[in-house]
């Protein structure tokens, strides 16, 4: 699925691409259109259905823009427009190095199409991806920062790569403890990573729908799990497609550090809060990282804040 890039350079897309689909928690049509865009522009989202008033209409990538994280990653501007379920997206444009991209989606929700980030990655690459005159910066881990929530802890540990280690642990025998170590690369996330789909448990849907979520979910996608087996009939892609995708969503969230993150980053049991709460955990400890151009180790004099700034043009 094309060539792996050159991760020196920033890059955008050749052309724009289109996808449409429905919302897994609205259950609203929607469609998406990813442009090229300028170098350091990052990527921002652009709510085009959203025409009068005063109200800013775009959405940039940065961690101060995270909204909710109860079921997925909602992002929300500081007048209150946000669009939902972004990190299957923002993972796919990860995936395949893209640093600059203008967004635009045409309702509160990006479309789920199968529950992964195949049909992205695809689209993305069927665009064509094109290097920009402007070198890549990256977060680099100094020191080790961890962090407990209730029984799910997260770290970021110094590390040469950029490596995901994702342990989960369900009381469901179709799940039961499964781990996983992902080095990160163009062909490894297209490999492993990218086809693998979102779940979710009949027993919660009820209560998802009585909170508005869930609203567009279905076996097309979703893997679906009674009290004891997968429903979808042609199975899963993976016999541990759970922890890939539970790294796919690790993939989509970790965008919002601003920058690629060199380094290990650790997770047990975790979720869209936990992932958030550890990128905020490490910017927010500044002698813990670095910020690096390309291959050079030389130290930059910038803060957490500049780093989004300079990954996703806050």
């Amino acid at each position: 699925m094309g060539k792996i890039k050159d991760f020196g350079q920033q890059s955008t897309l050749v052309c724009a691409t289109t996808l449409s689909g429905t919302g897994v928690h609205t259950g609203r049509p929607s469609r998406v259109t990813l442009h090229p865009a300028e170098v350091d522009t990052g990527i921002c989202f652009r709510r085009t259905d959203l025409t009068n008033g005063t109200r800013s209409t775009v959405i940039r990538v940065q961690r101060h823009n995270v909204g909710s994280t109860k079921w997925c990653t909602e992002m929300r501007n500081g007048d209150g427009v946000s669009v939902m379920t972004v990190e299957h997206l923002l993972a796919a444009l990860g995936g395949a190095g893209i640093d600059n991209c203008d967004i635009h989606v045409s309702g509160p929700e990006i479309p789920i199409l199968d529950g992964s980030s195949r049909d992205f990655l695809s689209a993305i690459y069927g665009a064509g991806i094109e290097k920009q005159h402007r070198v890549r910066g990256y977060i680099r881990v100094l020191q080790p920062v961890s962090l407990k929530v209730g029984m799910s802890s997260a770290e970021f540990l110094p590390d040469t790569r950029s490596v995901i280690e994702t342990k989960i642990d369900f009381s469901h025998p179709a799940i039961g403890c499964q781990e996983m170590t992902y080095v990160a690369s163009a062909a490894s996330f297209d490999r492993d990573i990218a086809t693998a789909r979102t779940f979710g448990f009949l027993s919660q849907a009820k209560e998802l729908h009585s909170r508005g979520f869930g609203l567009g979910a279905s076996l097309d996608n979703t893997v679906v799990l009674d009290d004891s087996s997968v429903m979808n009939h042609n199975g899963l892609r993976f016999a541990d497609e759970f922890v890939r995708h539970k790294t796919l969503d690790v993939c989509g969230d970790l965008m919002f550090a601003g920058a690629p993150i060199v380094g290990l980053f650790r997770t047990y049991r975790g979720g869209h809060h936990l992932n958030h709460a550890a990128i905020n955990c490490l910017l927010a400890q500044q002698e813990a990282w670095e910020y690096i151009v390309a291959d050079e180790p030389k130290k930059a004099l910038i803060t957490a804040e500049c780093v989004v700034a300079v990954g996703a043009a806050s």
